[in-house]
């Protein structure tokens, strides 16, 4: 008998690779949220602040389920801020928005998580693994109620 691991029968480099580019995209959305959250300003400090801290720590929930899908499929989770530099399209940030730049940018942020889930998606169809579609499809309903969320502060 073999000590070596075996791999997952559905596992595909290509979705262990659209699973890490997830993974690292919500953790750096992650902590640009928390970071808005603690730093808002402004009349829309109040509801602001709550809508930061639910959509953070939904974010916190989804990125130890995402790894753990990785390790499920016997690969390695990234999990170094130099890993997930690497892989990640959210950019950090260093500056000091205001409230309706903070808002935008997490639109966007949003938009980017949405498309990395649609590449997790096409992925994993593509070989019938349900449970990584499962996770697809959960973050692109997610990741576009956040951005409606976010959007409607915008509004006049």
């Amino acid at each position: 008998m073999s000590n070596q691991v075996q791999l997952h029968p559905n596992t595909e480099p290509a979705v262990v690779e659209a699973l890490s580019v997830l993974l690292a995209d919500s953790y750096g959305l992650y902590m640009k949220t928390q970071n808005y959250h603690w730093n808002v300003t402004g009349p829309m400090f109040q509801s602001l602040h709550v809508l930061f801290q639910q959509q953070y720590e939904e974010l916190a929930l989804i990125i130890d389920e995402i790894a753990e899908r990785i390790r499920a499929l016997g690969e390695k989770a990234p999990g170094s801020y130099t890993a997930f530099a690497k892989l990640s399209n959210i950019t950090e940030e260093v500056g000091a928005p205001t409230a309706k730049e903070m808002i935008a940018n997490l639109a966007q942020d949003q938009d980017k998580l949405v498309a990395t889930a649609k590449k997790l998606l096409a992925a994993a169809s593509d070989i019938e693994d349900e449970a990584s579609v499962d996770i697809a499809v959960g973050r692109i309903q997610l990741h576009e109620k956040n951005r409606w969320m976010l959007l409607a502060h915008l509004e006049d």
